[in-house]
């Protein structure tokens, strides 16, 4: 987590920052956090883009924040959540993204 406070607080942020799997070697309640600040980081300018697994990283990210990715014959195709009409009624009702991941809710 210090590593991460580190470089999302730099004097001279990145215009990009690319972050794999965040929750690894990450204990798990500070995933909140983790996503609060790289929120924060994108607010101030910098564009964040997480690829993760984790339905508890998930949880904390807002549907307009999120995109499927898909691959069909060789291609990826990049989708966002938010255009997703049942999603968006989950997520209203109170749903979380990662919840309905664990439930294979997440077909674009």
């Amino acid at each position: 987590m210090f590593a991460y406070l580190v470089l999302l607080h730099d004097p001279k942020p990145h215009p990009f920052l690319c972050i794999e799997e965040p929750e690894n070697q990450l204990f798990p309640q500070l995933l909140g956090l983790l996503v609060e600040e790289l929120r924060d980081y994108a607010v101030r300018g910098g564009q964040v883009f997480i690829s993760t697994h984790s339905p508890e990283v998930l949880n904390h990210v807002e549907i307009d924040e999120a995109f499927f990715l898909k691959k069909e014959q060789g291609i990826t195709a990049i989708e966002p959540l938010a255009d997703n009409q049942q999603i968006r009624r989950f997520i209203e009702e109170g749903d979380k993204l990662g919840w309905l991941w664990n439930q294979d809710l997440l077909e674009i």
